[in-house]
């Protein structure tokens, strides 16, 4: 698939942008997420600064990024010792 052009919305400012056909409805997507986001600070705190608004939304889903890779990572390891009892358990009944 090629690239295409499109104008994506995020807080009110428009930024034109290049990209695979195949990723547009994943960056439409994280745009409208933004600022749905946006909307529910705007609507929750006393900020209006767009600025302000923006760096709340980016620590919003850094954090949540963040808390996903650590649980990821704490299942790696989780789903190692499965498998290295498991290969015990048959190492030992294969040896019998």
């Amino acid at each position: 698939m090629g690239e295409i052009s499109i104008k994506i919305n995020i807080a009110d400012r428009i930024y034109p942008l290049r990209v695979d056909m195949a990723e547009e409805e994943v960056i439409r997507r994280a745009a409208k997420l933004i600022n749905d986001r946006i909307k529910e600070f705007q609507e929750n705190y006393a900020v209006r600064d767009k600025q302000d608004l923006l760096s709340m939304c980016v620590l919003h889903y850094a954090t949540g990024m963040l808390k996903a890779e650590r649980k990821t990572s704490a299942d790696d390891v989780g789903i190692a010792k499965a498998v290295d009892e498991l290969d015990g358990m048959l190492t030992e009944f294969f040896n019998k």
